[in-house]
């Protein structure tokens, strides 16, 4: 059968600290959850399950096929469907065989039915794209579908999906759901979908602790994860209470023989008691001190044991606050508006026509629809890198906004130059109070931001643009959730119900909308058929 095994496998961070080390693991013909904080490593390790990294120590080794979906999916110039599928070739030659052009070799290795395979593959994640349709032209939820049907177009033994529901509306996370369910094949899938988490067969947690595998889907780990923080916490309160309980005696038992020595030594100022006595009292009193003493050291040392034991088994983590500074933005100020806007790629096939639309004030606004309605096109038009068709953009108000991939930072420098890059005037005390407000403390925050993990990119890109003295006015957001995960969703949603600018969003999580005080919607319509 096919299996993945992982023998002391060790990764090393660009520092030559280990992200993780001696891990152990078999993967068989199962639905595996695989999560974790953010930058604990999980995409690296899919990435040395695929082969495309070289573990620092230990081995992989995969008995079957892989195929790897990646978290952001970015093809190349021109790259098409059938590119995608690898069935460019055969495509040509089902295409020489139906002109009547074929030669009587390539006949025989025409497969007629592979096209309606392909149609079929896509259909099913909800995809209405033609074999020649070029992906760059596609929204990002709509190549991520695409990679998704050729998944299940290539049947591997293992699939190995990262964050496989970010960029999808609420239609395509269904259908990744609807996949995972009916996939018997194996499957390793890094998520903080909680719904798609529902359908697997067992969860591994990669923690600072090592990995640990539960048998079950997502709501049994957490029963069983609450219980074990429960009894973690109880048995180091216990052995934090033994540990002082030890010390007390030990004092006490220290006291109780210095009160047995003093008195001795008064009987023996007083010259009344025989030298004989005296020397046979003083060898009592320094044996006994002696062994008090022992007694004493080893029980603390037990109870000092039991404790490094409990913590050994608590994880030691720094949770994230986000806290941001005031926008003082007025009431009635205007913050947008579009007036009669038309936009698109191509003048003859516009995503949006004559849209006109305002924002005033600290109003919180989601924009949602369907993969390829153009919400993301429409958050660039708004931002000024995206050109209209026609009509107008007005900007009333300072405004930062964060893409899916946090284009706004520059991979090749550290996230205290982007800091100070996007901050100019800030001084390095502030710099590194904010980066520090974000988990980048000290030498962390001299990371370069292109290697970072998804979700601390994010998190980077939060600190250069809510950390300054001067937050902006309009905060502008697409898909923030999709790189987090729960324990930072938790803190930048409680950071955004206190921020009092303007909030323009694009997600499809809808308990983050709600979590964020949503309150209204300006809703796309369906996309054309791509071709």
């Amino acid at each position: 059968m096919a299996s993945i095994r992982l023998a002391g496998l060790t990764w090393l961070t660009p520092a030559g600290q280990p992200l993780f080390s001696g891990l152990d693991l078999v993967f068989g013909q199962e639905r595996t959850g695989l999560i974790g904080r953010n930058g604990v490593g999980k995409s690296t390790l899919l990435r040395l399950i695929a082969g495309e990294r070289t573990p620092a120590a230990g081995s992989v080794h995969v008995d079957g096929t892989v195929y790897f979906l990646r978290q952001t999916v970015r093809p190349p110039t021109g790259q098409t469907i059938a590119d995608l599928f690898k069935i460019s070739d055969a495509l040509a030659t089902l295409r020489q065989a139906e002109a009547g052009r074929a030669e009587a070799g390539e006949l025989a290795e025409v497969d007629w039915l592979i096209e309606t395979r392909m149609q079929e593959a896509l259909g099913r994640m909800g995809l209405d794209a033609t074999a020649d349709a070029r992906l760059d032209r596609l929204s990002g939820g709509e190549q991520t579908r695409a990679a998704l049907a050729a998944a299940l177009f290539a049947a591997p033994d293992f699939l190995l999906l990262d964050e496989p529901t970010n960029n999808l509306d609420r239609a395509g996370r269904q259908a990744v759901v609807e996949l995972l369910r009916g996939w018997r094949s194996g499957a390793i899938v890094v998520s903080h979908d909680r719904d798609l988490l529902a359908h697997v067969h067992a969860i591994v947690e990669l923690s600072s602790l090592g990995a640990t595998r539960y048998g079950g889907n997502w709501d049994l780990y957490r029963a069983r994860k609450q219980s074990e923080a429960d009894a973690a916490q109880h048995a180091l309160a216990e052995a934090d209470k033994q540990v002082a309980q030890a010390r007390r005696k030990a004092q006490a038992a220290l006291e109780r023989q210095d009160r047995r020595d003093a008195a001795g030594a008064r009987d023996g100022a007083r010259g009344d008691l025989p030298r004989l006595l005296l020397g046979a009292r003083r060898e009592r009193a320094e044996a006994s001190r002696g062994h008090g003493s022992r007694l004493s050291d080893r029980r603390l040392a037990e109870a000092s044991d039991a404790l490094a034991e409990a913590r050994s088994k608590v994880e030691a983590f720094d949770k994230l606050r986000v806290v941001l500074p005031s926008t003082q933005l007025p009431a009635g100020r205007q913050v947008l508006r579009l007036d009669s806007v038309t936009m698109g790629h191509e003048v003859d096939r516009p995503l949006l026509t004559s849209l006109c639309f305002a924002m005033v004030g600290p109003e919180r606004v989601a924009i949602v629809g369907p993969n390829g309605a153009g919400k993301t096109t429409l958050l660039k038009l708004i931002a000024g890198t995206f050109p209209p068709l026609e009509g107008g953009v007005d900007l009333g108000v300072s405004m930062a906004m964060l893409d899916q991939n946090v284009t706004l930072l520059d991979p090749d420098l550290t996230i205290r130059d982007n800091f100070m890059r996007l901050n100019a005037g800030s001084t390095e005390n502030a710099c590194r109070a904010a980066l520090a407000a974000f988990q980048f403390r000290a030498d962390s925050a001299l990371r370069q931001v292109g290697t970072l993990s998804g979700g601390q990119t994010l998190r980077a890109g939060l600190a250069c643009v809510l950390g300054g003295p001067h937050p902006p006015a309009l905060l502008v957001l697409d898909e923030p959730t999709n790189h987090l995960d729960l324990d930072s969703i938790d803190a930048v949603e409680a950071g955004l119900r206190a921020y009092d600018g303007a909030l323009l969003v694009v997600s499809h999580d809808e308990h983050f909308l709600a979590s964020i005080g949503i309150e209204r919607r300006l809703e796309l319509g369906e996309p054309s058929r791509r071709t």
